[in-house]
């Protein structure tokens, strides 16, 4: 038996005929690279614009972050929580008295402001009294409920709106000697 030439117009990569046509049509290239690339860094994009949404109560209390956030939930149409800055509130008036009409008892009262540049929640009042040598006696948080005897009017503080404190505590005693206001 004599080999015979291979003939040119003959393909032995082309499928046998028996084979069902879905497995007899050539499987097409797979997609050009570079369209590979753009779907995978538009699901990255995607995937950072969630993170940062889903996180974005957390960052909105960074300065850093604040103003992108603003600008990225104008877009979006979502929200962010006031921005929070306890150390812009400002005491201006602070006084401690034997209550008038209920013994063992205090009314204090205090003044202070909103000295941030922006709106912000009402404070939660932390007051602390301390013996002579700075050893903590008392310490209570006070809500805005609690220190404004309701809830308030408005649900934020505007920029440079003062308000009034007004306590009426158990005296811790004559041990007690100093007081101190601090915001949260």
């Amino acid at each position: 038996m004599t080999p015979t030439a291979p003939d040119p117009h003959h393909d032995d990569a082309a499928p046998p005929a028996a084979l069902p046509r879905f497995a007899r049509t050539p499987v097409r290239g797979a997609p050009a690279g570079w369209r590979w690339w753009l779907a995978a860094a538009l699901l990255l994009v995607v995937l950072a614009v969630q993170s940062v949404l889903a996180d974005r109560a957390r960052l909105a209390t960074d300065a850093a972050w604040r103003p992108a956030l603003e600008r990225l939930c104008g877009v979006l149409g979502c929200t962010l929580p006031p921005w929070h800055a306890p150390q812009a509130f400002v005491m201006s008036a602070r006084d401690i008295r034997p209550h008038p009409s209920v013994p063992d008892a205090l009314l204090i009262t205090a003044s202070f402001r909103n000295g941030a540049r922006f709106a912000q929640p009402w404070p939660e009042v932390e007051l602390a009294m301390s013996d002579l040598d700075g050893q903590p006696i008392a310490q209570r948080r006070f809500m805005p409920r609690e220190y404004l005897g309701g809830a308030p009017a408005q649900a934020l503080l505007a920029p440079g709106q003062s308000a009034s404190v007004t306590l009426e505590v158990v005296d811790p005693g004559r041990r007690a000697v100093a007081f101190e206001f601090e915001f949260h």
